[in-house]
């Protein structure tokens, strides 16, 4: 069922009805102080005689509904708001002097600040609370301590509170003061009232005084569960208002703002022309009502505003469901009890979701370190962590620790980078093919020339080519290998780093730590290069039979080659070009005077150029095979000297963990008293949720 029937809101004495736009108060304790009609009740719209007395606005939750707004002031007063939960809440914006105070005075039944200039200086919640003592109740709340006031005081009061937290002045704050009301006949309500909107400062005031009020109604305005109460003039163009323009803002439909239209005695001739065209979308509609005049009691200021809506030729076409000040207390209350139905359950499961993502990320802190061998434990599931994601980076394959972060996908820049490097290996011949062709191989062999059988390839020649092609390429590898270690270097540093962020004290000497042992391991490293370089030069060898096939198709081409050679250098005309398979068009003009060493220096180039294939893939595969062993020794074995580099003398590396970092135990007092505000919230929610299925049951 509903905690509240829209239509109909009663107390224990009384009770006023909307039914069909029609406001019916009956309440036996007016009987007697009214001139009626009838003596049951009486229809606002219908009355015909004088009304002599005109009683306070009589309109409260009943005992099931109090105990939802006294949750929400609990919650309030808690300051749940700063854990990001939003209270829902009427929040009072107007214009400067738009009659903003007198609407809340008659709402309260007491009096207000009033001055020139801006007259709240800070957000004051107001909490009005029906109360069955004819005695009034009031008291203020503000900087941690509660002020009783008495009702004649309460102005005063007010001004001095204010100035305790905005200063003397005329400047404004975001820190609110909260002013409670228990006071007979008041409606249960809470509403939050704001510094009047102004564009000019006066003297004392700021320069920019209308940014900072801005700032703090939008602040309030904003968040959904926020009722906006916008104060209007009835003197002025509604659409000319900056409390409307703001409140438009946040909310374009207006199905979260409600209008009062104040000093509708000063404007009658067009204010039903302009509640009826609702020229600015103000959703929850209007509500006209006549201000206090000079020294007028409420009970008179009532009187007199019931017979204003009856008797003016203007006013008195206003339907009666949206004029006079009980009728907005009953709009409010309705309102009120409707955004708190709808918000409540969001809150409890935005405070339960909190609460939980708290107390997780709480669990997740390294606990306070007391004595070294706990430093050492924490030290060493530290190093722990780091081998294990560097395992799935480096060695895996796995990323689940940095999805989005593609430099930290260790394998896959390993391979891209081994790839770039064979490319660039296999695009390294220091001369262009087609010229120059034989030229190295036949001096090569001339400088070889020695007493022997003919026809033989000197081995020396083959050494000296093959040691001229590998210092050419020898400093690739090395460059190779030093980017690799580059790179490893960053993600082993970015990975320590992060596994140890939360004991700041070790980060740099973590940091400096992890580049040591790379450091380190670069230096074997590149020394391994380079005797994998140095071997390549020493001798020519290998198993691979794709050397011999290789050798023996390019050496199918060498007759058909110097036939060709002999035959175009008989010709005196052109340019002589041979085309060979594999090399392209070939000049050959400089052969002509080598016709006896080409066929040896043709079968040592295809020799050459048949091994040296062998060579580069080798070379890549050997840089491939010595990084992932590299690579698996520095993630398995050999992080764990960082331990020892921390381990100074008698530990004192390690001791420095025991001290927290200001940020670190800032962030767990800031997580425990989240926790403990959210508890109690919790615990306030959860006793209005079980008292709200008491009533189902």
């Amino acid at each position: 069922m509903s905690l509240y029937d829209e239509d109909v809101a009663s107390g224990s004495n009384g009770v006023l009805t909307v039914a069909n736009g029609t406001a019916i108060y009956d309440d036996p304790r007016l009987l007697g102080s009214l001139s009626l009609t009838r003596q049951d009740s009486f229809m606002v719209q219908e009355v015909e005689e004088e009304v002599t007395v005109q009683a306070p606005i009589i309109s409260e939750y009943n005992h099931q509904i109090r105990p939802l707004l006294d949750a929400i002031d609990r919650l309030r007063l808690l300051n749940v708001m700063k854990e990001g939960i939003q209270l829902p809440t009427i929040v009072v914006v107007g214009d400067q002097s738009s009659g903003k105070s007198s609407v809340l005075e008659s709402l309260a039944g007491i009096s207000l600040p009033r001055s020139q200039g801006i007259c709240t200086r800070v957000p004051l919640i107001m909490r009005l609370q029906s109360h069955r003592s004819p005695t009034p109740e009031l008291h203020l709340e503000y900087s941690g301590k509660q002020v009783p006031v008495e009702e004649s005081h309460i102005a005063a009061a007010i001004n001095l509170a204010t100035d305790e937290i905005a200063g003397n002045g005329k400047g404004i704050s975001n820190t609110p003061l909260t002013l409670v009301v228990k006071k007979a006949g008041v409606p249960d309500l809470t509403m939050v009232d704001l510094p009047g909107i102004t564009r000019v400062p006066v003297h004392g005031q700021p320069e920019n005084i209308y940014e900072q009020i801005r700032d703090t109604i939008m602040e309030y305005i904003t968040p959904e569960e926020s009722i906006i109460l916008n104060v209007l003039s009835a003197t002025v163009d509604f659409s000319t208002c900056e409390s409307i323009r703001m409140s438009q803002i946040v909310d374009k439909t207006g199905e979260r703002t409600i209008a009062v239209v104040t000093k509708a005695d000063r404007a009658p001739e067009e204010l039903l022309e302009k509640v009826s065209a609702d020229d600015v979308n103000i959703g929850l509609g209007y509500v006209c009502v006549r201000n206090r005049i000079g020294d007028e009691s409420y009970e008179e200021a009532r009187r007199e505003e019931a017979r204003l809506f009856q008797t003016d030729p203007h006013l008195s076409r206003i339907d009666k469901s949206i004029v006079g000040v009980p009728v907005l207390a009953q709009k409010l209350v309705e309102i009120q009890e409707r955004i708190i139905a709808r918000c409540l359950p969001v809150m409890v499961k935005t405070i339960t979701d909190k609460l939980n993502a708290n107390v997780s990320e709480l669990e997740k802190m390294p606990k306070v370190l007391t004595s070294v061998a706990d430093a050492l434990t924490a030290f060493m599931r530290i190093i722990g962590a780091a081998k294990e994601s560097l395992r799935k980076l480096l060695l895996r394959g796995e990323f689940d620790e940095y999805p989005d972060d593609r430099t930290k996908h260790g394998t896959a820049r390993l391979v891209e980078m081994l790839n770039e490097f064979s490319i660039e290996l296999h695009n390294s011949e220091e001369t262009e093919p087609t010229k120059d062709f034989l030229v190295e191989e036949i001096k090569v062999l001339e400088d070889a020339k020695g007493i022997g059988l003919p026809n033989f390839l000197p081995r020396n020649a083959f050494l000296r080519i093959l040691q001229k092609k590998v210092d050419h390429i020898s400093i690739m590898p090395i460059e190779f290998a030093q980017n690799i270690w580059n790179y490893i270097d960053k993600v082993v540093t970015s990975v320590l780093t992060r596994h140890s962020e939360i004991y700041y004290q070790l980060k740099g000497s973590t940091k400096r730590a992890a580049h040591n042992l790379v450091e380190k391991m670069r230096e074997q490293s590149i020394n391994r290069v380079k005797e994998i370089v140095q071997m390549e030069k020493l001798t020519d060898y290998t198993c691979n039979p794709d050397y011999m096939s290789e050798w023996t198709k390019l050496m199918t081409q060498q007759e058909n080659f110097i036939r060709n050679v002999n035959s175009i250098l008989n010709k005196s005309y052109g340019t002589p070009r041979v085309s060979l398979e594999g090399f392209g068009d070939i000049e050959v003009e400089h052969l002509r005077q080598h016709p006896n060493v080409m066929q040896q220096a043709f079968d040592l180039k295809m020799r050459m150029t048949a091994y040296w294939k062998i060579v580069l893939k080798r070379l890549v595969d050997s840089m491939a095979l010595h990084l992932q062993y590299s690579v698996h020794n520095l993630v398995n074995n050999d992080i764990e000297e960082i331990v020892n580099e921390m381990m100074e003398p008698d530990g004192r590396g390690i001791e420095r963990m025991l001290v927290e970092s200001p940020a670190i135990s800032g962030k767990r007092e800031k997580l425990k008293k989240s926790i403990k505000l959210l508890k109690e919230s919790k615990d306030v929610v959860a006793k209005i949720m079980d008292r709200i299925a008491g009533y189902d049951d």
